[in-house]
């Protein structure tokens, strides 16, 4: 799958979706030229940022399909659906597709990849809560990535505390691998 640009013809989005992963691209694009990363590095950036939504309107049944045995809620199941599906159909980069499986939960296994995604999407300019600050954290990501990246896992973390979530056990252990490393100083 090197090389593509766009959706992929399986994926099942509406427009709103497909606006929210479009400005999730453009965030990663951005990035990806103030860091001056290479040009491999930035397609499977872009490639992971074109595949985590990409399954975000299917059918539950087409998610069980993709993800069989996926534990939790249904609305996490499009990053490991989105992620299976994205192998059978060619991609084989194990980190572009761990940061799409877990681009939800987040993981602490992941590469730079992984971590840009998290954020972006996140960070995205569309989302309607919070927009000076991050605006002002995806401003900072090109000069301090790593500290952006953990302040990103704990607002994340903080989001679903003060709302009454369940926090997925991978969201956990990435926010205690990170405080036992010193928290933004690894």
């Amino acid at each position: 799958m090197s090389g593509v640009v766009g959706l992929p013809v399986w994926a099942r989005v509406g427009p709103q979706r497909l606006a929210h992963i479009t400005r999730v691209v453009a965030l990663v694009d951005q990035w990806a030229q103030g860091l001056a990363v290479a040009e491999l590095e930035r397609d499977r950036w872009l490639r992971a940022a074109w595949l985590h939504d990409a399954l975000r309107d299917a059918d539950p049944s087409e998610l069980a399909h993709w993800a069989p045995g996926e534990a939790g809620s249904v609305e996490l199941w499009h990053g490991p659906a989105a992620a299976t599906r994205a192998e059978a159909e060619g991609e084989t980069d194990q980190g572009l597709l761990a940061a799409v499986r877990f681009h939800s939960v987040g993981s602490v296994d992941w590469d730079r990849v992984g971590q840009v995604l998290y954020c972006a999407d996140y960070l995205e300019p569309g989302r309607p809560f919070e927009r000076v600050e991050r605006a002002a954290l995806a401003a900072r990501l090109p000069a301090e990535p790593t500290q952006v990246f953990f302040e990103v896992v704990q607002r994340r973390m903080l989001d679903a505390v003060r709302a009454g979530r369940p926090i997925h056990d991978s969201t956990v252990t990435l926010w205690n691998s990170l405080a036992r490393a010193g928290g933004s100083r690894s």
